[in-house]
């Protein structure tokens, strides 16, 4: 199995891809985990793993624009379920689902 592409993160705050050897984007990363890229981000001084800091970014700043999709409402009830529910269960249905969208998409997609 292939390894995940290295994001390196610098000290002045610029995300730095290993194998292009140049500083990519917030919106770079987004076009990675687009075509199905793995990726581990790390932090270049400590070898820290931020990978989910870095993609939890990436959906602040869409939610951000025009192609928000989280509504007030999920969001809320999100929050409450980290009280609530139970992390594994809020996890896998979540990931589920959104598995299952993307999948019906794709295969709209190819029709």
């Amino acid at each position: 199995m292939n390894e995940p592409r290295l994001i390196k993160k610098y000290p002045n705050r610029r995300l730095y891809d290993t194998e292009l050897s140049r500083y990519v984007t917030i919106e770079d990363v987004r076009q990675l985990i687009a075509v199905n890229t793995r990726l581990r981000i790390v932090e270049q001084r400590s070898g820290l793993e931020i990978t989910r800091a870095v993609l939890l970014q990436v959906v602040t700043d869409l939610e951000a624009g025009p192609r928000a999709r989280l509504n007030e409402g999920f969001l809320t009830n999100l929050i409450r379920s980290y009280d609530l529910a139970p992390a594994a269960a809020v996890a896998a249905h979540l990931e589920a689902s959104v598995r299952a969208d993307l999948e019906t998409a794709d295969s709209a997609r190819r029709s």
